[in-house]
């Protein structure tokens, strides 16, 4: 299985993985095709794809952030059972960030990432794909190591459409499994910088964001 970088909508293997990416994701989380160009062109943007006999069998999209030394991983597909295509994926993601950080002369601080809740929401049905199961995700992210942080959280549709899209959890896997609590200034920082490329913020996304500027740390909690 190959580890390659797609950055731009010409490469023939970033068609694949859009489609990959319909097939998984409701609509709302999956940016158009061709908006797609700028976030590609982003050295700030990782996309890597997992191929396997000419096919894209999953895809990880990921952010570094130098200045306060996280990461945040956007979406991770498994497309297939039976490649190890999830320990494949995490493995390398960690890899090509630890070497990131490296360049700062530092270890990774830890990284964020959003998971939908089945408990409270049932009918994501992610295309069918059994290894893309919400209950499947959410264990997996409790196996690597991430906890939730305390605080209900919504994002802004990535439709630009002013909805907010509820029913998930923000997590952060720290380098420290004895991390128990963040920062709330880095917390609300890092939401506003990730989220500035949509306009349409819903109100209660803002609102969230306002309460945690009040809060001077926000618990890690079991996953």
């Amino acid at each position: 299985m190959e580890y390659i970088r797609v950055s731009s909508i010409e490469d023939p293997l970033f068609a694949k993985l859009h489609n990959l990416m319909k097939e998984v994701f409701p609509p709302e989380e999956v940016l158009e095709f061709d908006l797609w160009k700028e976030p590609l062109e982003d050295p700030g943007i990782r996309v890597f794809v997992a191929v396997h006999e000419e096919e894209v069998v999953g895809v990880t999209e990921y952010r570094y952030y130098s200045d306060w030394n996280i990461a945040m991983t956007d979406f991770t597909i498994v497309g297939k059972p039976g490649h190890s295509i999830g320990r494949f994926l995490a493995n390398k993601r960690m890899d090509d960030l630890q070497s990131l950080a490296a360049e700062q002369g530092v270890d990774l601080f830890g990284m964020f990432a959003e998971i939908y809740d089945p408990y409270r929401k049932t009918d994501h049905q992610f295309g069918g794909v059994k290894t893309m199961d919400p209950f499947v995700r959410r264990e997996v992210l409790s196996h690597l190591g991430y906890k939730r942080l305390d605080l209900d959280y919504v994002h802004p549709s990535w439709e630009n459409d002013g909805e907010a899209v509820e029913g998930l959890d923000l997590c952060f896997m720290s380098g420290n499994e004895e991390t128990n609590e963040l920062p709330g200034a880095l917390i609300t920082d890092f939401l506003t910088t990730y989220y500035s490329v949509l306009k349409n913020k819903p109100e209660k996304w803002i609102k969230m964001v306002d309460q945690l500027k009040g809060k001077e740390t926000v618990a890690l909690l079991p996953l």
